[in-house]
């Protein structure tokens, strides 16, 4: 096993090279970073090529409707050349909320379209010629520049039919909130069944298991932070039906009743009684006090605990069927 971090730029650039050099330092295998409404995340990895020598560096992940298959699998080889071969191409679907408003395009089958995306990159990068497919084409072809063949494309997957492609026809697979058991339970089986059709054994197999986790004296304020931070992907259709899958059912009931106009408003009319019943003086005093968290950040108490003491960033491991 391997440790690895997600690195964002945030509002700066200049404080995130900082960490990723700090990663390297420490012995970090790999970092990786978003591609979110920010800086392109393709981009940011060359940037993040030039002040490392060691650390490998991947997209986790870009999605694939942000650009064509022979843009991609240009500007990968392009970022691996220039970081002395340590690129990692991680791909995913994205969301219908994100691909229809930032990229004008359309989820329509997520696991034939990532087939195709990645089929193509894999044969550009491999000098073959691309397969066609329904959703994507292409006819590209390096002319006088071989990229590295071995460049390793990852998928996002959270879905059995998802993992299982990404088994098939990826060098990894990359996870977000995956829970020990569901890594176990439906991780490692699904992928073997894609290696098992391509013929390959799971070992060599790439397992990115990446959770936030917190380095903190004080518990409490890490899995409040980390409670604001799951209301986005509890309520993306591909996250919740993962964290169903785990067990957090009635989490996921709970959150949603939270997030109810009424339950809103409901605490909305507590604050405004509690605010009216105190004098200037001890609304100045009670700012900072901690809140009691609300129905929809009780929603994940059990992830918040398990994630906040986590001691890895982002496993990278060898598994086997077992």
């Amino acid at each position: 096993m391997a440790i690895g971090a997600f690195i964002g730029t945030g509002k700066e650039l200049d404080p995130a090279l900082e960490r990723v050099k700090l990663s390297e330092s420490l012995g970090y295998e790999s970092v990786y970073t978003t591609h979110i409404a920010g800086r392109d995340s393709l981009t940011v990895l060359t940037r993040y090529a030039t002040v490392t020598e060691r650390i490998r560096l991947g997209t986790g992940v870009l999605p694939i409707f942000s650009r064509t298959p022979a843009s991609c699998a240009q500007t990968a080889a392009t970022i691996d050349e220039i970081s002395g071969g340590r690129m990692v191409l991680g791909l995913g679907v994205s969301h219908k909320v994100t691909v229809e408003n930032w990229f004008d395009s359309k989820i329509e089958k997520p696991v034939t379209q990532m087939r195709e995306y990645a089929g193509i990159c894999r044969a550009i990068l491999d000098g073959e010629t691309p397969p066609e497919g329904e959703f994507f084409n292409s006819k590209f072809a390096f002319m006088g520049y071989p990229p590295r063949p071995e460049l390793p494309i990852y998928i996002a997957a959270l879905s059995p039919k998802m993992l299982r492609l990404a088994g098939e026809v990826a060098e990894g697979v990359m996870l977000w909130l995956c829970n020990p058991d569901y890594i176990r339970e439906t991780v490692i089986p699904e992928v073997t069944k894609g290696r098992e059709k391509a013929g390959k054994s799971i070992e060599g197999f790439d397992v990115v298991a990446a959770v936030p986790t917190a380095v903190t004296d004080d518990p409490d304020a890490a899995r409040n932070a980390f409670r604001k931070d799951l209301i986005p992907y509890a309520s993306l259709p591909f996250y919740r039906k993962m964290l169903d899958r785990s067990g957090f059912g009635d989490d996921l009931a709970a959150f949603d009743e939270g997030m109810q106009p009424a339950t809103f408003r409901r605490r909305l009319k507590g604050s405004r009684a509690s605010c009216s019943a105190r004098s200037p003086g001890s609304a100045r005093r009670t700012t900072h006090e901690p809140r009691s968290p609300s129905t929809a950040t009780r929603a994940q108490p059990r992830l918040a605990s398990a994630a906040s003491l986590a001691p890895a960033l982002t496993p990278r491991s060898k598994p086997s069927p077992s």
